[in-house]
């Protein structure tokens, strides 16, 4: 796969030893107040006073109406709108970006606090490569600070960290970062946060359709055994333990899933929320997660 080999190079020229060294470097004076917001403080019950030990409870339990049981392991998301957004308050498109990553950590601490395990975010599209390239420059850099700034969270939070999409055409900077907090946040279960940059679902499947051939023609397996377990295993989701969405989120008001993850969501419950992505917030996501709720998984079969 292309982006996995292009990984693996540039990895080569960060040892596995200096990748603690090369973040601490690369942070910038302000990154301490632009990461994630913590989902609570390091300390355990027996540490907190009897007021905090019931603001953290608080925090953690999930809104009215909704079922820890029914929550979705896997929620995805296309982030869409911030470019509105900045036109309808007669600011630069920079600033819709700049809101929406604002967005996508209190998404992301949310999904956190309700035990959601997976979230899959389209941060870029491979056809987005054809906007300006001074946005496309900005979306860059807002991507690398992202996850420069929120290592430490996702070290503290057990999460882990995984990038898919045809990484070989992203700055090298934004490369060495991929690699860098790929390697240290490999072992976290708590939580998968997969971003896809410069991603296609159609390049998704035809670049496991290579895989697989490649396989055959290796004699590895033989035509009889390709099936769909064989052609999943080669999609960049094959790094998640839930790689199908359970719900997906489209925001905006557009009502189409813009080739994103199309395999994987064969069956995803899909949720096409109104609000421009800087504005979806808690109401929003409670929306969607009790819409997900209510609805019945037939998977093409049929209940009584």
């Amino acid at each position: 796969m292309l982006s996995l080999r292009l990984r693996s190079s540039v990895c080569k020229t960060l040892p596995p030893q200096k990748l603690f060294q090369f973040f601490s470097h690369q942070k910038t004076s302000d990154d301490q107040t632009h990461g994630f917001p913590p989902l609570a403080a390091k300390k355990t019950n027996s540490g907190l006073k009897e007021e905090e030990k019931g603001g953290l409870e608080q925090a953690m339990q999930l809104p009215e109406g909704l079922s820890r049981e029914s929550m979705p392991r896997h929620v995805a998301v296309i982030m869409d709108g911030n470019s509105r957004w900045a036109r309808q308050r007669g600011l630069l498109t920079p600033s819709g970006h700049e809101a929406g990553v604002r967005s996508l950590k209190e998404f992301i601490r949310l999904c956190l606090q309700w035990g959601i395990k997976v979230v899959t975010v389209f941060a870029f599209s491979i056809d987005n490569w054809t906007r300006p390239k001074e946005e496309v420059d900005i979306v860059m850099t807002m991507i690398e600070n992202l996850l420069k700034s929120g290592l430490d969270d996702f070290i503290r939070e057990g999460t882990r960290v995984s990038i898919i999409g045809d990484t070989s055409r992203v700055p090298k900077s934004l490369q060495r970062t991929i690699c860098g907090i790929e390697e240290m946040t490999r072992e976290n279960s708590k939580f998968h946060f997969i971003m896809a940059i410069s991603y296609s679902g159609t390049f998704d499947v035809v670049q496991a359709c290579k895989s697989v051939a490649q396989k055959v023609k290796d004699g590895v397996i033989q035509v009889e055994d390709i099936n769909e377990s064989a052609v999943q295993q080669e999609l960049e989701t094959k790094c998640c333990e839930f790689p199908c969405p359970d719900l997906l989120i489209r925001t905006s008001g557009e009502l189409r899933i813009s080739n994103f993850l199309l395999w994987q969501s064969a069956y995803s419950e899909l949720f096409f929320a109104k609000a421009l992505w800087p504005d979806f917030g808690r109401a929003d996501f409670v929306e969607a997660l009790t819409s997900y709720q209510h609805r019945q998984r037939r998977y093409g079969g049929r209940y009584s």
